[in-house]
């Protein structure tokens, strides 16, 4: 019986290593095809896109002598609120990835070196993450963030750190989403206590882990819960309710504007990581994140939009939509539109309107100095131009 049994396991083994994904690298954000069109369009002095280009050049954290400032311990959201000391990782995660993404387009290896010196100094620092529930926000956006920027970094020959980098998230950044989605804090799977952005945060760090690692399990768990998944972050409940008029209404928009958008932002970055690897969640029910994005843009934009009362798990009743950071800048529209529009041949207008108003885009530092600022890696107008 232990002997049938072996044979068993070692043939359902063998079938899953035959259908695991052949990840894609870069293929993240981004691919070597997009680099490659980037740098087509500025040598082209192609504009709105040299404008993103210059925004890269004159930000602080693509300096190449950029001093990172790694912790041992992270803290978000400590009770006595007094020992927050993650200022430093969503700063060095953004000059990881600035620096990273400018070395990748100029070819200039000094730019390289300053963001591995960055993800080499987290990668043998960095023991854990702690603080109240906020902890699960860090494990999830700067999750992605770091591995963002070690996947296009993965393709300079000059750096020894990448197993570094893939060890310090498998031990620390992963088992966290894992735990976050599985439990949500003794809410259990569903977990519809937490707004939309947390499961969204941590399936986006889950992906990129899968991504960076070569992990198909853990890239899969994250598709699967976006497909399945019974809390905020599937998609389903995410943009949970769809207007005839080609709206998405979106968990979050009771809530404020600022958190609506970082819905958008961190499905962005899912759908577009996906999409890198093989997998259509930009075309998933219809294209409801088109719909979700029309939505949000729409009422950003001064329109009125259609409601539907949202009640929470625990009773919560969002009678009305918010006006509360109503017209909140962040740059995350150019993902959005360029696959739509760019790729899929639809018509996206209120997320061209709104992708306009707040024009060419920049990254961490330049859209507030507090957590929200950074909570997306930007300069989409420069690297998404299909």
């Amino acid at each position: 019986m232990k002997v049938f049994s072996f044979i068993i396991f070692s043939l359902l083994m063998l079938m899953n290593s035959c259908f695991a994904k052949n990840f894609v690298h870069p293929g993240m954000l981004s691919t070597n095809a997009d680099f490659d069109k980037t740098k087509e369009l500025i040598s082209q002095n192609s504009t709105p896109v040299m404008q993103s280009w210059n925004f890269l050049l004159t930000s602080r954290f693509s300096n190449e002598n950029y001093t990172p400032n790694a912790k041992s311990y992270v803290i978000r959201g400590n009770p006595s609120w007094g020992k927050d000391n993650y200022t430093s990782l969503y700063q060095d995660a953004a000059a990881a990835y600035q620096l990273a993404l400018r070395w990748k387009i100029s070819g200039d290896t000094k730019y390289a070196d300053a963001s591995a010196r960055i993800l080499d100094q987290w990668s043998t620092t960095l023991t854990g993450i702690g603080g109240t529930s906020d902890k699960f926000l860090v494990s999830g956006i700067y999750g992605y963030q770091l591995a963002n920027a070690g996947e296009i970094l993965r393709t300079y020959s000059g750096w020894t750190g990448l197993e570094n980098l893939k060890s310090m998230l498998l031990k620390i950044f992963y088992p966290m989403n894992s735990d976050f989605i599985k439990n949500h804090i003794n809410y259990g799977p569903e977990g519809k206590h937490y707004w939309a952005n947390w499961d969204l945060a941590n399936l986006a760090s889950m992906m990129s882990i899968g991504i960076l690692t070569d992990r198909d399990d853990i890239y899969q768990q994250s598709l699967n819960y976006i497909y399945e998944g019974g809390g905020n972050g599937a998609f389903k409940n995410a943009m949970w309710k769809v207007y005839p008029e080609g709206f998405a209404q979106v968990q979050e928009s009771g809530r404020d504007q600022g958190h609506t958008m970082l819905d958008i932002a961190l499905i962005g970055v899912i759908c577009q990581m996906a999409w890198n690897q093989g997998d259509d969640l930009f075309s998933y029910q219809d294209n409801l994140f088109l719909k979700a994005s029309e939505y949000v843009a729409s009422y950003n934009l001064g329109n009125d939009v259609p409601w539907t009362p949202y009640t929470s798990s625990d009773g919560w009743i969002q009678t009305e939509i918010s006006s509360v950071a109503r017209g909140n800048v962040r740059p995350i529209w150019s993902l959005v539109y360029n696959h739509y529009h760019n790729i899929s041949k639809l018509d996206a207008p209120y997320t061209l309107q709104i992708m306009n108003k707040v024009g060419p885009e920049s990254g961490g530092g330049s859209y507030g100095g507090n957590s929200g600022g950074f909570d997306q890696l930007g300069f989409g107008t420069l690297i998404f131009n299909n």
